[in-house]
């Protein structure tokens, strides 16, 4: 029992710690630091530009090498490099969220969001978990560059040795067999790739995301979940294309190999399309073409007959690109590319730009003389040349419309690779007839449409995967469900959770979102119909090219400069006079194939389950 004195004591105390309390607060008020100002959020943006730009040229240079000269040393030296340039980019994004309230002009906004928002795989703020993520991000990377699928005989399989065995064998076990087998090389990197996914979204939630795919989803001036609509509304004007596409390609395929490779669900088998990954099937043409389906010329033999090798393909990239009043490459940029794969070491071939500085620009890839390298030059010199246009932006704003537009640019030009701009460079005396149409079409469609749904669900996964929809335990069935739903497809051989086909794509293991792609694949035929269109082209619209057009030139210059220092709908109307994004250009492109499928497919049972 307490005395009264004793309670006497203690209301004294308590009072007095109250009074001490608020003082305490009083004091604490009058150490509060001030609401931050508008001069201060335009001097931390011209602070972190120049910190960007030191940190930029370094990491960006450490990856090259590592890219190029791929071992344990190198693998290290560029994680220790990703890891720094990861928590600074870590630290800008937080001090940049300081500002949200603040009211800035537009300039400093966008800047300020693009910090929040440019960090692909975000790190934890722990000192500990940022370096652990570093070394795993870095590990993915060199186990996916170093792969190899090795056969009881020895004889060992890179990736590039299997998309050439994937492209011209017609061997049904053969092809089962280097598609199986190249999916060894991912399957230890699941638990690798589950962890990086925790560290990932512990990053992200602390700059105020749910999770990383929320975050990739923040980068398009509009909401994350209008963005996935977006994405959708798009692949509805385009679905019945590739399912007419798909239904046509499943019954030759049928025909040539029996009808007993195929399973009765309606989905095809997807090491019998001609690509490791089954994302582009134009490999397979000769198998699914009809006697009027000859497309007139073999791009392959027409460039080998004519002499080019590696070096002529860049340079006629480069050509096409300068025929538009464009200014040539430096000349730092063939004294420091990577243009063919070198003998005596590992190196990434996957085909990449690389913006070291903005006067040093580089490709690396290790390209042959094939038509489908002929094109992929013409893309990957589409980067290169919205790095030298947009080279006068800070830095902050060297970058895409959105990533889309990055892929977008190159495949326009591409898509202008046409009979008449392969007589202007002499590969062909003459057109081929009309009548050729549909087999030139055929073979754009196996390559362009068949990618749309491989482009978007790629990240469907991924941000499944991010949301914790998709588990660890469940990764390879919901890779597979997605298959089905959007391509079609099914998997020739049993697949379990010990699997981890998602990451056998380089693009899963590198951590680059894929939704760029998909948007690209739209974006470019939009962009080309526009381009056509300014140059005063009249006729079908895939005859026409326009190369040489100074005009198009011109819009083409000024919406690159733009890089991202505008929203994306600012940059699309400059060139294309619209603010929205628009597949009906796809349509409008393949309207002749879509007509000729229609008849094929007449009497088919099209769709799967």
């Amino acid at each position: 029992m307490i005395r009264p004195a004793s309670v006497s004591r203690l209301a004294i105390a308590i009072a007095l710690a109250t009074a001490l309390a608020a003082c305490g607060d009083k004091k604490e008020e009058a150490k509060a630091p001030a609401a931050p100002t508008a001069a201060e959020a335009m001097a931390f943006v011209t602070e972190a530009e120049a910190r960007l730009e030191t940190d930029r040229e370094y990491a960006a240079r450490a990856a090259w090498v590592q890219a190029n000269f791929v071992t344990v040393d190198t693998s290290f030296l560029a994680a220790r490099a990703d890891e720094a340039s990861t928590a600074l980019s870590m630290e800008l994004a937080k001090d940049a969220a300081r500002f949200n309230d603040v009211e800035v002009d537009a300039e400093t906004r966008r800047k300020l969001e693009i910090m929040k928002q440019g960090l692909t795989i975000p790190a934890p703020s722990d000192p500990a978990l940022a370096s652990e993520l570093a070394t795993i991000k870095a590990d993915l990377d060199s186990m996916y560059a170093t792969g190899k699928y090795c056969k009881e005989d020895g004889t060992c399989l890179n990736d590039r040795d299997i998309i050439r065995i994937m492209a011209s064998s017609r061997d049904p076990e053969e092809l089962k067999d280097v598609w199986a087998g190249w999916r060894q090389v991912s399957a230890p990197m699941k638990d690798k790739y589950a962890r990086m996914v925790e560290l990932a979204n512990a990053g992200s939630r602390d700059l105020g995301f749910a999770d990383t795919g929320a975050l990739w989803r923040s980068g398009y001036d509009m909401p994350a979940d209008d963005f996935t609509a977006e994405t959708e509304r798009l692949w509805g004007q385009v679905k019945p294309l590739y399912q007419s596409l798909q239904c046509h390609v499943r019954a030759k395929l049928s025909d040539y190999y029996g009808s007993r490779t195929m399973p009765q669900d309606g989905t095809i088998p997807a090491h019998l399309v001609g690509n490791v990954w089954a994302q582009q099937w134009g490999e397979i043409f000769d198998l699914v073409a009809s006697g009027d389906a000859d497309p007139g010329y073999d791009l392959t033999a027409l460039l080998n007959e004519k002499g080019y090798d590696a070096m002529k393909i860049a340079k006629t990239g480069e050509q096409f690109f300068t025929s538009l009043g464009i200014p040539a490459l430096p000349e730092t940029f063939w004294e420091r590319s990577l243009i063919t794969k070198p003998r005596d070491r590992d190196v990434q071939c996957h085909a990449s730009a690389w913006d070291i500085t903005t006067s040093d620009v580089r490709i690396k890839m290790c390209t042959e003389v094939t038509g489908e390298d002929f094109r992929t030059m013409h893309h990957e010199l589409g980067h290169i040349f919205y790095y030298t246009n947009y080279a006068p932006q800070s830095i902050l704003f060297r970058g895409g419309a959105h990533d889309g537009f990055h892929e977008a640019i190159g495949d326009a030009v591409a898509l202008s690779t046409t009979p008449a701009y392969l007589v202007e460079l002499g590969l062909l005396d003459e057109q081929p007839d009309a009548a050729a149409d549909i087999g030139l079409l055929l073979k754009q469609a196996l390559d362009k449409v068949a990618f749309l749904p491989f482009g978007l669900m790629v990240d469907r996964w991924r941000w499944g995967v991010f949301n914790g929809e998709i588990t660890p335990d469940h990764y390879n069935e919901a890779w597979w469900k997605l298959r089905r739903q959007y391509q079609g497809l099914s998997a020739p051989v049993e697949r379990t959770e010990a699997d981890f086909d998602p990451g056998a794509k380089y693009h899963i293991p590198g951590n680059t979102p894929y939704t760029r792609y998909f948007l690209a694949h739209i974006l470019q035929f939009q962009l080309y119909k526009a381009a056509c269109e300014q140059a005063g082209f009249d006729g079908p619209l895939h005859r026409c090219s326009f190369y040489g057009n100074k005009e198009v030139g011109e819009k083409l210059k000024a919406m690159l400069a733009m890089g991202a220092s505008k929203p994306w709908p600012e940059a699309l109307e400059a060139f294309a006079g619209t603010r929205d994004m628009d597949a009906s250009a796809v349509l409008a492109y393949f309207a002749p194939l879509q007509a000729w499928l229609d008849e094929q497919n007449k009497d088919r049972n099209c769709g799967w389950e």
